[in-house]
């Protein structure tokens, strides 16, 4: 399933510029490929197509990019289960959080919303006098095409 359209483009940029940080042409160029990601991607595949675009873009600029955008929770770093290895997947902060199902035997990852997930997060907040910033939920399991 496709990442859900939450941002409009650019808002990455506009969000780090407001906060002060320079835009290089290579971040400006990161900050495309994830906002107009259509599925989840670590660094090496960030890494390919920006490099498509810059072939001097190398793996210490997305690193520090990816650092960049977590500390301004921009973006969010997912294991989604390990499924592909112990890579990590990278996906912009949604404006609603959300579940991960990743298939275990295909590797296809689904999201979902549900309003359930966020009376949990409600009620943890309430029973636990916690305040929650950021809540995960990973699912592991078969999709539909896997089962049959």
């Amino acid at each position: 399933m496709p990442l859900p359209e939450t941002e409009v483009p650019g808002a990455l940029q506009t969000a780090l510029v407001s906060r002060g940080i320079r835009m290089t042409r290579q971040r400006r160029i990161i900050l495309e490929i994830i906002e107009t990601a259509t599925q989840h991607l670590d660094a090496a595949q960030i890494l390919r197509k920006a490099a498509r675009v810059d072939p001097n873009i190398n793996r210490v600029t997305i690193y520090r990019t990816l650092g960049l955008l977590k500390r301004h929770g921009l973006v969010d770093e997912l294991d989604l289960l390990h499924v592909k290895g112990e890579g990590h997947f990278y996906e912009r902060r949604p404006q609603r959080d959300h579940m991960h199902m990743t298939c275990l035997r295909c590797g296809k990852v689904q999201e979902f919303e549900s309003d359930l997930f966020d009376r949990v997060k409600g009620q943890v907040e309430r029973d636990c006098h916690f305040h929650i910033l950021l809540a995960r939920f990973e699912i592991g399991g078969y999709c539909a095409s896997c089962r049959k």
